[in-house]
């Protein structure tokens, strides 16, 4: 039942391979061959994964003894190494799991998984996809005693998720799959990938990379995890495949339009756009007026604020990344809704860093808007932030964002300021790198 989703992880006997969301033909013949991956067990339940999570941390499941249960996680700083050289090496089967979403087969599972029009939630996926990544982690740094593990392994970056379908049906059961694909000293990139169940076959529904950290016992320092040794050229491939996508986030930061002006070609377009916003009847730079079939970009903006409980609160009682990403998704969809006057569909989320971890009891702020249109698509961009109630600074917490498709052509969005001309090069360049990897992929099916 579960041969598809085997070979479209790309464990081939035991050995992880590249997996780019593949046409039906190259999928079906991924699909021939050995039937069970050596090593391999049977597939996890969805909602198992938190459940074995806890066991690994030793967290209780009850607010009110996270004190007493952090107390005791402080004695296993003991049992951290204190150098890499000293940890095991890991090989990619080692971190491999299965996990199903039976949504075929429990309908009372399925309630919260649907939308309004009948589909999946991408918001719940995300959440599922985060909760798998930290489990794949913890798995790759298992410790033989069977003692709880003296790692925090927490979400530092969502690098990309790429979707091959607009929508996903409740009715038929989901298989995710994942595993390390590269080691750093301290950090671990974790590819996943996502399928639906079809008559019997698999058929692929998005693809995932994470880069996740390891902490001390507390969460406040950096640790040392085993590292990753590869088996085969496909291994050796994606391995490396690892490094570049070190050495692009890298580069990324460093021209970042928080640190770097825009280029000549950027600047140019920038000042095109704000000529062509002037009033022909004045001779004023500050009488503006919009163009035919455009809106201003700071009227696109929705926002929302959470008081974060301690039921959205992850194994280290502090706010559930999953939670975070789904309600930043959410509000960006009703963004690009409200945008548009139709549905949207997600085809892809980038660059999704962690800068710091949102508390329990602190308020949480969301901000959203579009940054950037081209023809069907929407670039959103949210911008999350955290207060403590009676002070009055914010911090930000994680810039998120998201590429909509419509079944319209949509208005241009132009800049008014050169805050707004910032965003609005920043979602290009977040679009434009989302359609050159589509370019080299598979577009969205139905």
């Amino acid at each position: 039942m579960w041969r598809a989703a085997m070979r479209f992880c790309a464990l081939n006997k035991g050995r992880p391979i590249l997996c780019r969301a593949p046409d039906q033909e190259t999928f079906n013949n991924r699909t021939k061959g050995t039937l069970n991956m050596e090593g391999a067990g049977p597939p996890v339940p969805m909602t198992d994964v938190r459940h074995k999570l806890r066991e690994i941390i030793g967290i209780s499941k009850h607010w009110s003894d996270h004190v007493k249960v952090m107390e005791e996680r402080k004695l296993l700083h003991g049992l951290l190494p204190k150098s890499q050289k000293e940890l095991p090496s890991r090989r990619m089967k080692d971190s491999y799991i299965e996990v199903i979403l039976p949504l075929g087969t429990q309908p009372v599972l399925r309630e919260k998984y649907l939308n309004t029009y009948n589909c999946v939630r991408f918001g719940r996926i995300l959440e599922d996809l985060d909760s798998l990544g930290v489990l794949i982690c913890y798995t790759h740094t298992k410790i033989d005693s069977g003692k709880m593990s003296p790692f925090s392994i927490v979400t530092a970056l969502v690098d990309k998720i790429d979707l091959c379908k607009k929508v996903i049906s409740p009715e038929n059961d989901i298989k995710f799959i994942g595993h390390v694909s590269w080691v750093g000293r301290t950090s671990m990139e974790v590819k996943m990938h996502v399928c639906q169940l079809y008559d019997t076959v698999y058929h692929p529904v998005l693809d995932a990379t994470f880069v996740m950290v390891a902490r001390d016992p507390e969460n406040k320092g950096p640790a040392f995890i085993n590292p990753l040794v590869t088996e085969g050229p496909e291994e050796e491939e994606l391995f490396k495949q690892g490094e570049l996508n070190k050495g692009k986030r890298i580069a990324s930061t460093t021209a970042s339009l928080l640190k770097m002006a825009p280029t000549a070609e950027e600047r140019l377009a920038v000042h095109n756009m704000f000529l062509n916003t002037l009033d022909p009847r004045t001779i004023s730079f500050q009488s503006r007026v919009l163009p035919p079939d455009s809106v201003w970009m700071e009227d696109t903006k929705l926002k929302s604020l959470h008081i974060c409980q301690p039921q959205e609160r992850n194994i280290f009682n502090r706010i559930f990344g999953g939670f975070l990403m789904r309600k930043a998704f959410e509000l960006g969809w009703a963004t690009a809704y409200h945008f548009a006057g139709s549905r949207p569909f997600i085809v892809a989320v980038d660059d999704i860093m962690f800068q710091r971890p949102v508390e329990i009891g602190s308020l949480l702020f969301f901000s959203s808007q579009v940054c950037f249109t081209e023809k069907d698509h929407i670039q959103v961009r949210v911008h999350s932030e955290v207060a403590f109630p009676g002070t009055k600074e914010h911090k930000t917490t994680n810039v998120f964002h998201f590429t909509f498709l419509v079944e319209k052509e949509v208005p241009s969005v132009i800049p008014k300021t050169y805050g707004d001309s910032m965003l609005y090069l920043d979602g290009q360049r977040h679009f434009m790198g989302t359609m050159d990897q589509k370019a080299g992929g598979t577009a969205i099916t139905q």
